[in-house]
């Protein structure tokens, strides 16, 4: 890869990452589980994987779910009652805003958006659940509703390297009316079925007050991880010297031996880590970083359960 940053992911790009998915999937305890298993755990009562409680026996129970110690220390027969796994619809909210178009190393950060959604998009198919997606930038949002059908996963994946921008055409430094996350996060809450898995793949730099609670509010009848995408110099700058990254208009240049440069970066760079912290802490949701130079795949797994589960 060198020095230069991947700018896109293609539509066959994304295709291919279905192999690395897959790789990801490694055999699990789902391949026995039946037809209803996926990402997630009802409240239904059966023969499931997961363990719920033990009550007194009923006529009709599976004597062979007899629990015979505790039947032994009550003196009476109890049974013992699993949680079916069953499917839930996953929601993904990719985020190809004009500040994901920029990269000081690997791949721009919308590069990285694509592939992560992609990566998930084909994890929740393989597990048999409905996927789909809201895709947006600062010119447009499309929202493509959840289904159990490659052609559907497929849409989805078209309109994701649709919607990237590209070196030729790099987005306008006009700045949009309203951030381009709170629009989409308001449009999911409309969108999500109660329940659903969703997970918001952005490099969360368009943050506002109002992200936090629309953040608060999808999270509060669904479960919801932020997927961050950030570059090196959003956490660190180089100790000294010039260097360029890529930017909307080409490479902008900066001195990192100035002192004032270098204080004001750093308390840009603190302020909006705090604010960022606290937006997670408040809403209630799981965030996890993935940078730019990662390989997508490998730092997915990191964020997997056994067998590649979501």
């Amino acid at each position: 890869m060198g020095n230069t940053a991947v700018t896109h992911a293609t539509l066959q790009d994304l295709v291919r990452l279905q192999a690395d998915a897959r790789a990801l999937k490694l055999p699990s305890a789902r391949q026995v589980r039946g037809r209803q298993a996926g990402l997630r755990q009802s409240r239904q009562r059966g023969r499931g994987m997961t363990f719920a409680e033990v009550r007194q026996y009923q006529p009709g129970d599976d004597i062979r779910s007899i629990d015979w110690r505790v039947t032994a220390r009550r003196q009476s027969p109890h049974t013992k009652l699993f949680e079916e796994e069953r499917e839930r619809p996953v929601l993904l909210l990719a985020d190809l805003g004009p500040t994901l178009f920029f990269a000081s190393t690997g791949a721009y950060k919308q590069a990285r958006c694509a592939q992560l959604t992609a990566l998930l998009a084909w994890l929740a198919l393989m597990a048999g659940d409905q996927v789909g997606g809201l895709v947006f930038n600062h010119e447009q949002l499309e929202v493509l509703r959840p289904a159990r059908r490659k052609k559907s996963l497929l849409r989805l994946l078209d309109t994701v390297a649709k919607q990237q921008h590209l070196p030729e055409t790099p987005p306008g430094l006009s700045i949009p009316e309203g951030p381009d996350l709170n629009k989409a996060l308001a449009e999911a809450r409309r969108v999500a079925h109660t329940g659903s898995r969703i997970f918001i793949i952005s490099d969360f730099m368009s943050l506002s007050p109002d992200t936090t609670t629309l953040i608060g509010a999808l999270a509060r009848h669904n479960s919801v991880t932020a997927l961050r995408v950030m570059d090196p110099l959003e956490k660190q700058l180089p100790r000294s010297g010039r260097f360029a990254v890529a930017g909307p208009e080409g490479p902008v240049w900066f001195d990192a031996s100035n002192p004032s440069f270098k204080r004001a970066w750093n308390a840009k760079i603190s302020s909006h880590e705090h604010q960022l912290a606290e937006c997670f802490r408040t809403s209630g949701v799981q965030a996890s970083t993935i940078m730019t130079q990662d390989n997508p795949a490998e730092a997915l797994r990191l964020h997997l359960g056994p067998g590649g589960r979501i």
